[in-house]
């Protein structure tokens, strides 16, 4: 069994739309309106190296498959296998890429030997998983910012609870926060 990891750049008031650019009024508010410190992106290398394939939804898919090709720095992501949920995707361009349709997909997906599955962004279809049972472990990097408006990572579209238990965390020298939490059974 797989293990799918969430992991988020998040605002203070739970904000994770456009942290690198979007269409958000605020975007890309991780680089601008917070100092960089090295060491609060240990675990972005980490996962990298211990993931061995990404799991998207659509619209994540559509905003990173232009850019992160070109992105040296996502050699080991633009590798891998790549997966995207989606009805309406059918002829996915960016390397090395299959397109599911449903959770039932995604299930086989996790029931299947193999490494680490990480998700980036996908908001809607973190909701999906995390309402399904499919989420084992939150990597969150709490930025000290708070937006007010712009896509949550939880909200009350969708009616769903979740135990979580704290594994890893640590606060850097510019305020951000790194919380990693395994989902309980």
């Amino acid at each position: 069994m797989r293990t799918i990891i969430v992991t988020e750049f998040i605002s203070l008031d739970g904000v994770i739309d456009s942290p690198g650019g979007g269409p958000h009024p605020h975007a890309g508010w991780t680089f601008k309106d917070v100092q960089f410190d090295e060491s609060a992106y240990e675990i972005k290398g980490r996962e990298q190296e211990e993931a061995t394939a990404l799991l998207l939804g659509r619209r994540s898919y559509d905003e990173f498959a232009p850019v992160w090709p070109q992105m040296e720095e996502f050699a080991e992501y633009n590798a891998m296998p790549k997966y995207v949920v989606s009805a309406t995707l059918s002829d996915p361009e960016w390397n090395n890429t299959t397109v599911l349709r449903s959770l039932d997909d995604v299930a086989a997906l996790k029931a299947a030997d193999g490494g680490h599955i990480l998700v980036h962004g996908s908001g809607s279809l973190v909701k999906s998983l995390v309402a399904a049972g499919l989420v084992d472990r939150f990597h969150l990097l709490v930025f000290p910012v708070v937006l007010g408006t712009g896509k949550r990572l939880f909200d009350d579209s969708v009616g769903i609870k979740a135990r979580l238990r704290l594994t890893e965390h640590e606060a850097y020298s510019n305020g951000v926060v790194k919380a990693v939490y395994d989902v309980l059974p």
